[in-house]
């Protein structure tokens, strides 16, 4: 009990020092840009620190909007509640699922928490799988930025919301088919963790009807504080990588490679992986590629960045088994790339 206990709390002086550090950077970054030192640092390291904190600024926002619909998730939907609004036929929960996504305005930053919630408190893992993918892209506020950033070429906005209704369901209905057998495929550490971590707000629940207002408030601030902190341990990793991906990665060659249609929608989805942009604004980093890249490239990198990038391979390997994400992830890459060409070789 005691080794737990400590385990937990060097996990959180862990966490509580990363986010320290960020801030730090976040409100000195001007001082330190413009200092002495700094300008005798190569422009790459520079570069390194603009891009990490550009990352974790943009996400920041949706990492809270996600974990406090997380911990309200927790508190107030009841297994029972979930297991009634799905249809019992597990293929027939599939489009359900889909257009669950289209309707809520998470990026790929904050679905992890939301949909790990989701799984623990009863809802099918193929079900998960779906609003997991499709909800990053299919949201309103997705929709709005892509038809902006790309209002001249409507063709792109159609594609991607096309592909990720139908897609998810796809991906869904594969991992119905390999998992059915294996549902839980959470990882036991993490859950035990949280839930050790606050026993006295599971404890209560049985009991949710006589607890005060403030009581509940003070309950989903603790949830959510708690899984601020998981979440945001990986979220400062994943950007730190991706900051050095995109400093050091020759542009220039990746544009060449590009001129193929076939290497062209590879680049674009490792391009994707690499930047871990949020889906809310991938769109206008995409249509700065438009002269370079083809239409095609363009649809996989706005599909396939949202589904699985750099930063959130972190936080599912994080809270899911690792055979079920590396599954994930082959089936992910796999499918966006060979109905991107489907696509637009053969329909568009």
């Amino acid at each position: 009990m005691k080794n737990n206990k400590g385990t937990l709390i060097g996990k959180d002086l862990l966490g509580l020092g990363l986010l320290f550090l960020f801030l730090l950077l976040f409100l000195f970054s001007e001082q330190v840009s413009t200092s002495e030192q700094m300008e005798s640092l190569p422009n790459a390291m520079v570069n390194v620190n603009t891009i990490f904190l550009s990352i974790v600024i943009e996400a920041i926002p949706f990492i809270l909007l996600g974990v406090f619909i997380s911990a309200l998730i927790q508190m107030y939907v009841s297994e029972e509640t979930i297991q009634r609004f799905l249809p019992k036929n597990a293929v027939a929960a599939l489009v359900p699922a889909a257009m669950l996504g289209a309707i809520i305005p998470l990026c790929e930053c904050a679905i992890v928490p939301v949909v790990r919630r989701l799984i623990r408190k009863g809802m099918p893992l193929h079900v998960g799988v779906v609003f997991l993918v499709a909800a990053p892209i299919l949201n309103p506020v997705v929709f709005a930025s892509t038809f902006f950033a790309f209002r001249n070429n409507p063709t792109i906005l159609y594609s991607r919301m096309g592909l990720a209704f139908v897609l998810s369901i796809i991906i869904g209905a594969i991992i119905l088919k390999l998992f059915k057998n294996k549902p839980d495929q959470l990882r036991q550490t993490a859950n035990m963790s949280l839930a050790s971590h606050h026993v006295h707000v599971e404890g209560i629940q049985p009991q949710r009807k006589k607890a005060t207002i403030l009581t509940q408030v003070r309950d989903t601030l603790y949830h959510a504080v708690d899984e601020f902190f998981m979440m945001g341990k990986y979220l400062i990793l994943g950007a730190f990588i991706a900051a050095l991906f995109q400093t050091f990665l020759d542009r220039s060659l990746l544009e060449t490679i590009g001129s193929n249609e076939y290497s062209s929608t590879v680049v674009m989805m490792v391009f994707a992986y690499l930047l871990s942009l949020c889906s809310e604004a991938d769109a206008f980093v995409a249509s700065s590629f438009g002269n370079q890249f083809t239409d095609q490239s363009l649809v996989a990198f706005l599909v396939y960045g949202p589904m699985l990038d750099l930063k959130n391979t972190f936080m599912l390997f994080a809270f899911f088994k690792a055979r079920f994400v590396i599954a994930f992830m082959i089936i992910v890459t796999f499918i966006v790339f060979v109905s991107v060409l489907l696509l637009f070789g053969w329909i568009l």
